[in-house]
């Protein structure tokens, strides 16, 4: 083993470490060392109000540890995690820790496992993370994460078969609080079927999104300002790839360099080497490229809306930055596809016993329209029940003129591109008037959200549960 690798391995002991003395995670920049251990009871995770400055703009927002993205959390696959959460915000809210097969009490599902956190209260998130991967962190509550309530949580694997020298996690978001006002006023004046009509993409199907934003950013910064990342030639880089966006998809490239996807979701994949990829709101993909000499753009094109998130991947001090107006030929390039990919042998799921279809729909009510998943909105929400031990199919059927990145809390389920194969993902897109076929292994019992990641559809009704068993005496209020 080299020295690089050395590095990345005892970074991996050292977290595991911390983690088997029962500390917290360890909280620190977006790519690099932690830069402190957290103390043993845990770390402190405060949501407050705060500012950001983009492009020489003053804004307000809310945020974690007054940082955007929100500080960023290592732990070891099989530890515990321990975070307090200090709420000093002037509304009530939870953290959700996305993609984590977590214990329902901790999942921060507001009205279904978790009364939110009240103004001046506090709240102990103690759970066990058991896969490794890339995840993330983000408030649960109405459209609270298209403020700065996100973060993002990298768990290692303390057996890492994935050899590189060095590894950068990015963060993706689309920005608007500050400058029209907050999300909850465009959530207000959004309704189901309103958008924007020059927002169409063919990858997604027809309609982009529901609207343009004035920012795009990567880890906080847009590409006026756009993030570094330092490293050097001929380095075998992993990079860390989260969708924290709203309402935006990303299609994903770094000039000059062709990338070779190894994780979906935080799961391991058969490698399969592409030029770009496109990704939804709540996925998250990881790669493996070897870096050139020079000075790269990382570009992340706003899906469909014209826009786009820039950061630098430099290798030589005297390399010219790239411009982020410059054009990056990879983007038009091989882009990936879900039957690209291919979880490992031991992430198949048994074959299912039944198959039930939810169908995604859009009614008119009174007070606005409303996404529906079986017919079923926010006020009679859709439950699916499941047995503990089975696998289903569900087949998704996307009855709707827009695409739906749905997301699926506690489990993670597989793909179906074939009958037997397909990836591990715990959020997928589905375009319009298009089926897709994923298998749930219930292992996990409680009650759990199945919903649409963009954010307007899950205000505006899109979001249902899988429940274990018999439904419980309480009716949840998944209201926000």
């Amino acid at each position: 083993m080299n020295d690089s690798r050395g590095a990345v391995s005892r970074r991996l002991f050292v977290s595991g470490v911390f983690a088997a003395l029962g500390a917290a995670p360890v909280a620190g920049p977006m790519d690099g060392p932690a830069v402190a251990a957290a103390a043993p009871r845990g770390s402190v995770l405060r949501a407050r109000p705060g500012t950001v400055v983009l492009d020489g703009r003053t804004l307000p927002t809310w945020m974690y540890d007054d940082r955007l993205p929100g500080p960023l959390i290592r732990a070891t696959a099989g530890r515990t995690v321990r975070v307090r959460l200090v709420n000093e915000l002037p509304a009530p809210t939870t953290v959700h820790w996305h993609g984590i097969r977590i214990t329902p009490k901790m999942d921060g599902a507001p009205g279904l496992s978790q009364r939110p956190t009240p103004p001046g209260g506090t709240f102990d998130y103690v759970f066990t993370v058991p896969d490794p991967g890339t995840y993330f962190y983000h408030s649960h509550v109405g459209m609270q994460s298209d403020r700065g309530l996100y973060g993002a949580l990298v768990v290692a694997d303390p057996r890492e078969p994935l050899g590189y020298d060095q590894e950068f996690t990015v963060v993706l978001d689309d920005w608007q609080d500050g400058v029209r006002g907050t999300p909850e006023d465009a959530e207000r004046r959004m309704s189901a079927t309103s958008h924007d009509k020059g927002l169409s993409s063919p990858l997604l199907g027809g309609v982009a999104g529901h609207m343009r934003y004035p920012y795009y950013l990567v880890n906080g910064h847009t590409a006026n300002e756009p993030r570094t990342f330092h490293s050097r030639p001929g380095a075998r880089v992993r990079f860390r790839v989260i969708n924290a966006a709203a309402d935006t998809a990303f299609r994903v490239a770094l000039g000059g360099h062709r990338m070779t996807v190894t994780h979906t979701d935080g799961f391991p994949c058969k490698h399969v080497t592409v030029d770009a990829f496109v990704l939804g709101m709540g996925e998250r993909y990881d790669f493996v490229t070897t870096l050139g000499e020079g000075a790269f753009p990382l570009m992340a094109m706003a899906e469909g809306k014209s826009g786009r998130a820039f950061a630098v991947v430099r290798t030589s001090r005297g390399a010219r930055r790239p411009s982020p107006d410059g054009t990056v030929p990879e983007l038009n390039r091989q882009m990936l596809k879900y039957q690209d990919l291919e979880a490992r042998r031991a992430d198949q799921l048994p074959q299912p016993s039944r198959t039930v279809t939810v169908t995604f729909g859009l009614r008119k009510r009174p007070g606005g329209d409303e996404w529906t998943l079986n017919g079923h909105g926010a006020d009679d929400p859709l439950r699916l029940r499941v047995e503990r031990g089975e696998t289903i199919r569900i087949v998704m059927h996307n009855d709707t003129h827009m695409w739906h990145p749905m997301h699926l809390h506690g489990h993670t389920f597989q793909v179906r591109t074939t009958d037997r194969g397909g990836p591990r993902k715990d959020t997928v897109n589905i375009k319009p008037r298009e089926r897709m076929k994923i298998d749930v292994h219930a292992d996990n019992p409680g009650e759990w959200m199945f919903h649409c990641h963009n954010l307007f559809h899950q205000e505006q009704g899109m979001m249902g549960t899988l429940g274990y068993g018999r439904p419980p005496r309480r009716k949840h209020n998944m209201g926000h």
